[in-house]
């Protein structure tokens, strides 16, 4: 049985089989729906993503491993009927419907068009957000990540770093939210690889040299200065500069705290006998913290540059 990050699967005791739980709304539907198809042919808005034919739709469901006829029906209707019967199989355990998912999301649809590519995310964004779930882009293919483990904080974070032309910074936080219940050690780890990569990210944006020491303390160190959140900086009004100063060397404390518990308690060096997990709200402060980080850096980065990070397109 295939199984996805929308696996969600109970077990019923008197029947002994699964039953399918995908915590998705019918807002989620609509939006697949609304993309799949493009919409209706008499509608004169211009479709969000690729407008589909009746052959076209049925060809987008069959490379997601779904056989769909839509035969004599028309397409949206045929469309959603179709859905709502992926929706309900007890035996599918989401999969299909997160491969339904990554198919529409996926960039190397939309190459010549990558202002399309990014409508039809942030629409399937819009949608998913109050479930708890982001399409996120990943090495040019499209991830499904789960924001329950970081809240808004971490949200705002999947928004902008699919701003960021580097494959890294993506990779690292679905990492994260992915490991966060499962393995909150690696989880904690690849809280500490964002902030690292982010950094990295803003420095070569600003075609200056990586530090000599390349740990999270030394990247910090080296991104703080030319974006002006050196805790040392002296053109600050009188009446909050010692407070500025104190929350801008609070952004220090933060990075080496979670360095240090990366060292200590993440799986990048390893886990001997006897090793005690993290618990999961570790994980999550952890998560939280670089993303309260990493975003300020960025938002920073933007009010300093005038504009958004570069959009990436990319091919397969």
């Amino acid at each position: 049985m295939p199984r996805g990050l929308l696996s969600k699967m109970s077990f019923n005791r008197t029947f002994g089989r699964p039953v399918n739980t995908t915590p998705l709304s019918p807002f989620v539907l609509k939006a697949l729906v609304d993309v799949i198809t493009g919409g209706s042919a008499n509608d004169p808005t211009p479709p969000i993503g690729i407008y589909r034919s009746g052959p076209q739709i049925e060809q987008f469901f069959l490379d997601c491993g779904l056989n769909m006829s839509i035969g004599s029906a028309s397409r949206v209707p045929a469309t959603t009927d179709f859905l709502r019967e992926v929706w309900s199989a007890w035996w599918d355990d989401g999969a299909a419907v997160e491969r339904v998912i990554l198919g529409l999301a996926d960039p190397r649809d939309y190459l010549d068009r990558p202002e399309k590519g990014q409508a039809v995310v942030d629409r399937l964004n819009a949608a998913l957000q109050a479930d708890g779930y982001a399409v996120t882009i990943v090495g040019g293919k499209p991830q499904l990540v789960t924001r329950q483990a970081g809240g808004a904080i971490v949200a705002s974070v999947i928004e902008k770093t699919a701003l960021l032309n580097f494959d890294t910074v993506q990779r690292d936080i679905t990492r994260a939210l992915n490991s966060v219940a499962g393995d909150p050690e690696d989880a904690v780890t690849a809280a500490c690889s964002l902030i690292e990569s982010v950094c990295r990210s803003i420095l070569i944006e600003l075609k200056l040299g990586l530090p000599p020491k390349k740990d999270i303390d030394g990247l910090v160190r080296a991104v703080q200065g030319p974006l002006g959140l050196s805790p040392g900086r002296t053109d600050l009004p009188t009446e909050i500069a010692a407070d500025v100063r104190q929350v801008l060397g609070g952004l220090t404390s933060v990075a080496k705290g979670i360095g240090a518990l990366r060292t200590h308690g993440g799986d990048a060096h390893g886990r001997e006998r006897g090793f005690r997990r993290i618990d999961a709200r570790i994980a999550g402060m952890a998560i939280n913290a670089a993303g309260s980080l990493t975003l300020f850096f960025i938002e920073t980065w933007e009010q300093q540059q005038h504009c958004a990070l570069p959009l990436r397109v990319e091919a397969a």
